[in-house]
């Protein structure tokens, strides 16, 4: 790790709460509703994530939004732009022929995956963590820089490639400093801590823990001082919400419970930003959005944030099921090589991609992220 902690996945939901931003009482809310989510759309950069141009046709583009839907979400901390990005949150939302209810799973970045050739970057097919795979797609030929949106091409090829969703319908990159200023233009947000958790890099006051480089026996190499979350209900302001998120050192299951506090997060922004305080608050809606459509690179295939948005409108916070991937060490002549996830995986996958997750949670409910 170097001397900038990394920020950890956290924020994924960016078109489920703009569905519940939309509904806003009455005829005069209903139209500034639109108005200001018409301005968000308008503010959130657009880039081709999946380099086939949009693979959506103008009359589909132009055709209602039909179920089911699946959507790809990345998480990246910002860098300096001649170092490659690395997807430190990696989320697949499904959403059913419904509309109205939708089913979250993070990826753990350690999973020990194939990542497919990619001419792009000129690389072959090789095997390792999964969130490597947006760095090593970053790669441009000759004097460019790296290209997050050309990393993420490939790392949605390894994803597809590892749940056999052949193609996601939308995709978007997240800047987590972005993330905070969502946060905090909602006023905060509110959620249960479930365990104990220490912040490996930040102190009590937020700033960063100073940084060393690490001893031959030291696991980490930031000193000093750590925030603290105890358990208990708790108010987040932007920086603690992302901070919270992105501990997995001394978590049970370390970052399998880091999933599950990311989720935590997710569905406590997307409780808030429905809520009346937000939506009724004409001023703070304006600045949700705003810090929303600058910290967002989306690509819908042709339709727009807006589009996904009217058509997930009757989506609410309480019909979001966070599921959990489990799995453990995966080891190569005896080394530590990444994470591998438990064969059962391979079931919640093809429920997803045949609609059948209902009847596959039922008979496993170990892969549900219990709430308190």
């Amino acid at each position: 790790m170097g001397k900038k902690a990394r920020k950890s996945p956290v924020w994924a939901v960016v078109t489920l709460v703009l569905g519940s931003l939309l509904t806003v009482g009455g005829a005069g809310g209903a139209i500034a509703g639109q108005t200001l989510a018409a301005r968000y759309a308008g503010a959130v950069q657009t880039e081709d994530l999946f380099g086939d141009g949009g693979a959506t046709t103008a009359e589909e583009a132009k055709s209602d939004i039909k179920g089911p839907l699946n959507f790809l979400l990345v998480g990246i901390d910002p860098r300096k732009p001649e170092t490659p990005p690395l997807a430190d949150s990696i989320m697949v939302v499904h959403i059913p022929a419904s509309l109205d209810s939708a089913y979250i799973f993070s990826v753990p970045r350690d999973t020990y995956v194939t990542i497919p050739a990619f001419a792009k970057a000129g690389v072959g097919e090789q095997r390792g963590k999964i969130n490597g795979a947006m760095s090593i797609g970053s790669d441009v030929p000759g004097p460019g820089l790296p290209s997050a949106v050309q990393g993420f091409e490939l790392l949605s090829k390894t994803v597809s490639q590892l749940t056999g969703i052949k193609k996601f319908d939308a995709g978007a990159i997240i800047n987590f400093d972005g993330f905070k200023k969502v946060v905090d233009a909602m006023g905060g947000i509110d959620l249960y801590v479930d365990e104990r958790t220490e912040s490996e890099h930040l102190a009590p006051n937020g700033k960063g823990r100073p940084y060393q480089p690490r001893g031959k026996n030291d696991e980490h190499p930031y000193r000093g001082p750590k925030k603290v979350y105890e358990v208990g209900n708790k108010h987040f302001k932007g920086w603690e919400a992302l901070d919270f998120a992105r501990q997995r050192y001394g978590l049970k299951g370390t970052d399998y419970g880091r999933q599950r506090h990311q989720q935590q997060v997710l569905k406590a922004i997307a409780k808030k930003a429905g809520s009346g305080d937000v939506v009724a608050n004409p001023v703070k809606l304006d600045k949700v959005l705003t810090a929303a459509g600058k910290s967002l690179t989306f690509n819908g295939r042709g339709r727009s944030v807006l589009d996904y948005a009217l058509a997930l409108k009757g989506l609410r916070p309480d019909n979001i099921t966070t599921i959990k991937l489990i799995g453990g060490g995966y080891y190569e002549n005896g080394k530590y090589a990444g994470e591998k996830l438990v064969p059962e995986t391979d079931q919640l996958f093809e429920s997803i991609r045949t609609e059948k997750i209902d009847e596959f949670l039922i008979g496993h409910p170990q892969f549900i992220n219990a709430e308190k």
